[in-house]
């Protein structure tokens, strides 16, 4: 059961947040490797259905705090104005689960990603990617300190989260190790929707550019589709589209009121890759 979290100001961590390291995991330390770890497997085949647990045959169970209802409601009402509809009254996680359906439903995958952002970036003073950049130029402690902010200030949205370490890829070839991964246990916007599509367009590829693009500190998304788990990773420069797997990923045609029922094929609201439109 998740508990309500504190501010991503809070001097304490939120109840239900695990800050220990796995079982037999590294110290932090710079690595001579030049080889980083295999990514985890995301994409479930057709084949393989049969095979793999089904990770929304058990629902998780929140009670839901004042904060939680505050950031549903706000963003609810970020949503609903720019699509140019009234918001819902008495916002739930299920209710602002539901407006987010109807911009994946109503807008083209871009168009989706665009009013993420817009959301986003009515969260922020002017001058904010300004000021991040000069306070939090990329560097292993940086990294590393948002991450652990992450994994208080995103719990309302994705669930309980905590710290693992994360083999970084530098240009020289070599890999470090920092402790900058957020590794999401199961990702309740996910397990909510149900939709691949969401998923990608409206959390994965937005907060990608936000913290990348707009504020100069890389973070890599990869969310898992088997468990619904999923790895942000701050440090890691995003893939391209055509080397990222949850561009392949098909919908959940059992959970997904709009899904496409070939498994066959990546998940009709996803940016179509590039090699595909050229052939």
């Amino acid at each position: 059961m998740m508990h309500s979290t504190t501010c991503p100001c809070g001097a304490l961590p939120a109840k239900g947040l695990s800050l220990r390291r796995p079982v037999g995991a590294r110290i932090s330390t710079k690595s001579s490797r030049t080889t980083p770890s295999l990514p985890r497997r995301n994409i479930v085949s057709a084949a393989q259905a049969s095979e793999v647990p089904d990770p929304f045959a058990t629902k998780e169970v929140y009670n839901d705090g004042p904060l939680t209802k505050f950031f549903c409601t706000w963003f609810s009402k970020q949503m609903s104005k720019q699509l140019g509809e009234p918001c819902p009254e008495d916002i739930t996680y299920e209710k602002f689960i539901e407006v987010g359906r109807r911009v994946i439903q109503t807008k083209s995958p871009l168009g989706a990603q665009e009013v993420v952002m817009g959301v986003l970036n009515a969260t922020m003073p002017p001058g904010s990617a300004e000021k991040f950049r000069r306070w939090f130029p990329l560097s292993q402690w940086s990294a590393e300190f948002n991450a652990w902010l992450t994994t208080i200030g995103f719990m309302w949205l994705v669930g309980p989260c905590e710290l693992e370490e994360a083999d970084i890829p530098k240009e020289d070839g070599s890999v470090e190790v920092w402790n900058s991964r957020v590794h999401i246990k199961k990702c309740r916007y996910l397990e909510t929707s149900g939709c691949t599509g969401m998923c990608v367009n409206m959390c994965k590829i937005p907060t990608q550019k936000f913290f990348t693009e707009d504020f100069g500190l890389p973070v890599t998304m990869k969310p898992n589709f088997e468990d619904l788990s999923c790895d942000m990773i701050f440090g890691e420069m995003p893939p391209s589209i055509e080397d990222d797997e949850a561009f392949k990923q098909p919908c959940f045609a059992a959970q997904c009121s709009v899904a496409s029922k070939d498994l066959s094929a990546p998940c009709h609201r996803l940016p179509p890759i590039k090699s595909e439109v050229s052939n």
